[in-house]
């Protein structure tokens, strides 16, 4: 079966057709920068740009870069503010057609959509417990799972360490940004995951974003993290992927299933899978009691 999923993020929107038996895009994705301002009529404008260039008709699933609850947008970290209490999902089912043409629009966080794609295609894959997916970029994304089960609209990369948003001093952004090198900010990321650590006390992390594809630079350098750290598998594809899914979940179960509540899609049975290749060494002697919790003095 193929749904159509679409990526609304910071910098660029992208989407394709996904199969979702498979848990991989059907096509080759397309992708349009996100204009500036980020309105939701200018997005909503390059969302039909995506769809309207596979000439699509059917269910789209899109991800939204903040807090969405029953289709409607209730913050706005890194898009414009105006999409503070819009009713998102039928803004963009209208754009498209409306429901009389086809493409009716399941909206949900973004990171959200990550996760669900992790969970059941990827590095989350028959994993219990409580496993937090991480996706790094604009800003930081979160996706928190107990036992296979989201708990929606985290948004963790909001917490704030010694006076700073988390996201503005670890995003792959702020890496860009500040010219950091990889052991600079790796450093930074292993204070932002301390504290992640901390207040929920994970089994696994999930590394994200597109950033995921550079696993082997970075992971390797983080240190004294009780839990097991893993990079993405569905790497820059999973927030598609997971926009089909909640699609599809909308679909055959109504639309509160698709932003986690009160039944999500589950992760997918079957083993643990092994530890992926260059996620660094085991992690299972726990943090150094000393384990400093916050930003370095130089950055």
């Amino acid at each position: 079966m193929r749904v159509f999923g679409v990526d609304i993020g910071g910098s660029g929107i992208k989407g394709a057709p996904v199969d979702l038996e498979r848990g991989d895009l059907a096509d080759d994705r397309y992708k349009v920068l996100t204009p500036h301002p980020a309105t939701p009529e200018a997005v909503a404008d390059c969302v039909k740009q995506v769809v309207d260039h596979f000439e699509w008709s059917g269910p789209v699933g899109a991800t939204f870069p903040g807090v969405v609850t029953g289709g409607t947008t209730r913050t706005a970290a890194n898009v414009d503010p105006g999409w503070i209490g819009t009713d998102a999902a039928a803004l963009l089912t209208g754009r498209l057609g409306g429901e009389s043409g086809g493409c009716p629009v399941t909206l949900l966080n973004d990171a959200d959509a990550a996760g669900l794609a992790e969970m059941s295609f990827g590095a989350g894959r028959g994993r219990t417990g409580t496993v937090i997916v991480l996706t790094f970029g604009t800003g930081i994304g979160s996706a928190v799972f107990r036992d296979g089960r989201l708990v929606p609209n985290t948004e963790l990369g909001h917490l704030e360490l010694h006076g700073h948003d988390a996201e503005k001093r670890a995003s792959t952004k702020a890496k860009e940004d500040e010219e950091l090198d990889w052991q600079h900010w790796a450093h930074r990321v292993q204070r932002y995951l301390a504290h992640v650590e901390m207040l929920f006390s994970p089994e696994l992390f999930v590394i994200g974003g597109g950033v995921s594809r550079k696993a082997e630079k970075f992971l390797p350098l983080l240190e004294g993290i009780r839990a097991e750290i893993v990079p993405a598998q569905l790497q820059n594809s999973a927030g598609i992927v997971g926009a089909a899914m909640a699609a599809q979940a909308a679909r055959t179960a109504g639309p509160a299933a698709a932003d986690g509540s009160p039944a999500p899609p589950a992760a997918a049975p079957g083993p643990q899978p092994a530890r992926p290749a260059g996620s660094g060494p085991a992690r299972g002697a726990g943090p150094a009691v000393d384990s400093p919790v916050g930003w370095p003095d130089d950055g």
